[in-house]
């Protein structure tokens, strides 16, 4: 019997070459890779159908399966050709550093178990409140993605905006129902935040948005004077540094202005778009985002590291603490703290958490931030771009600008109907995800389908830019004629 779980020393060096080899090959050609691969569901799931074995198989033969199961097939967040939802390609110091770090397997939990990792991790939270332009004494926490991160903000904001009525021990009961106040463009994770902290979604209120797909300040105040007069509890007012949907960002010093008028918690979920508020060319954008009292984020989206990457910001360490922390015997420390030594377990729910600050923390300094905020301006640019492509073109329409990288428009052919162009296009995305050679999906705005491309990737370039016009057009064009047939049949 092995008394371990290890290979030998050649044996492990060679896992590791055949590892990296999968590695490189995933950056060959890059350009010529699909967006994604079609396969029947019934079909991916054979490929793994199979009982627990009890034997385990040689490691570089399993690796070659690995390589043509997974890696070839995956879809292609890593290259150019991806628009669908909102992706970034990742960088190749971040797969360096998800490696380097699953080798040392340190949890984050407390100080003493991750000394470096924890100390990475608070300086990636120095460095991100210092780009948000927040107090120098704000604390935060990286989670999995922007659901988290939100769920995050929103728990501390809870807890302390009624801290004084005591209610991590009492709880909702006998409470005047709290009210939640965002644009009716807000993302789905706060439907399941609110519902998840008790609130409940029917006091989640989604204020009406203007033809910017901004939240309407007039509509949102009379909806807060409302439900005071009412008799509820309005407690918490959210802004979009950057919707999902079209990139909007919510005039966020007048709403900076409405939470301290009525005394709400300032939540911004700036999951897509906050970290675009470094740009020069968005200063004023953003302007009011510094006054939040929480912030989500996702490095997995603007600082292009492989997921999980996603943050809570929130103006000082103490919230987080008086939020989560519990005492617990065995996690105790006797050693003195020796002055700024932080314990995560009592700043955050979790008791189990990997290094994804590691990541970030090499991102930067390998590349550092004028070469991030570049790629950033590059991707902002190559929409407007793509918005020049659609406006130029006859048989496209573009329907909602952006100052983001989101352009959200509509392949319209001869077609003249507004509902027969609309339906079209619906029926247009699952033609495009066969063809696989682009991936990109499609949105609802005000009730009407459109397309949506997403370009956070630091390697697309103009030429891919029209390669996903060119595609677009010759399916629409093949659906076309299709559909001619069956009527002329």
């Amino acid at each position: 019997m092995n008394e371990t779980l290890d290979f030998s020393e050649n044996q492990f060096k060679d896992i590791l070459a055949k590892s990296t080899e999968l590695v490189l090959q995933q950056f060959e050609n890059l350009d010529a890779h699909k967006g994604y691969h079609f396969y029947p569901q019934k079909e991916v799931e054979s490929w793994f159908d199979e009982g627990i074995p009890d034997a385990g198989m040689n490691a570089i033969e399993l690796l070659d399966e690995v390589g043509k199961k997974v890696l070839q097939t995956a879809t292609g967040n890593l290259g150019p050709h991806m628009y669908a939802y909102v992706m970034s390609g990742g960088n190749q110091m971040a797969i360096v550093a998800e490696k380097l770090a699953a080798t040392i397997n340190q949890n984050q939990t407390k100080w003493h178990l991750a000394p470096a990792m924890n100390e990475i991790e608070k300086r990636v939270i120095a460095w991100t409140a210092k780009l948000l332009d927040f107090p120098e004494d704000s604390g935060g926490v990286l989670v999995s993605g922007g659901s988290a991160a939100n769920l995050t903000g929103l728990t501390v904001g809870r807890n302390i905006f009624f801290e004084a009525i005591g209610i991590r021990k009492t709880g909702l009961f006998h409470q005047k129902p709290f009210v939640v106040y965002a644009s009716e463009e807000v993302h789905s994770c706060v439907d399941k935040s609110v519902e998840l902290l008790g609130i409940g979604s029917n006091q989640l209120r989604k204020i009406e948005t203007d033809a910017d797909f901004k939240i309407r300040l007039d509509l949102l105040e009379e909806q807060i004077k409302n439900d005071i007069a009412d008799g509820l509890r309005p407690f918490c007012l959210i802004g979009n540094a950057g919707t999902v949907n079209t990139g909007a960002i919510d005039d966020l010093d007048a709403l900076a202005d409405l939470a301290k008028k009525y005394e709400l918690w300032y939540h911004i979920d700036g999951a897509y778009g906050a970290l675009a508020g470094i740009l020069d060319s968005l200063k004023k954008e953003y302007k009011g985002m510094e006054r939040a009292d929480s912030i989500a984020l996702d490095f997995h989206k603007w600082l292009y590291v492989p997921f999980e990457g996603g943050c809570t910001i929130v103006r000082s360490w103490d919230k987080l603490r008086r939020t989560y922390f519990k005492k617990a015997a065995y996690l105790d420390t006797e050693l003195a703290n020796d002055g700024n030594r932080l314990e995560y377990n009592e700043h955050y729910f979790q008791l189990s958490r990997n290094a994804k600050a590691f990541k970030v923390w090499l991102t930067i300094k390998a590349y550092g931030m004028t070469r991030i905020k570049d790629m950033i301006q590059k991707d902002i640019d190559l929409t407007n771009y793509l918005n020049e492509l659609v406006n130029a073109a006859e048989d496209f329409e573009l329907v909602a600008d952006s100052k983001l990288a989101v352009s959200c428009f509509r392949y319209i052919g001869k077609m003249r109907s507004k509902s027969e162009i609309v339906e079209f296009n619906r029926e247009l995305m699952p033609a495009l995800e066969k063809d696989g050679r682009v991936f990109i999906m499609g949105t609802s705005l005000k009730g009407d389908y459109a397309i949506r491309a997403c370009l956070i990737n630091h390697r697309k370039t103009k030429k891919t830019i029209e390669h996903l016009i060119e595609v677009i057009r010759e399916i629409a064009q093949k659906l076309e004629l299709k559909k001619q047939t069956v009527i002329q049949k």
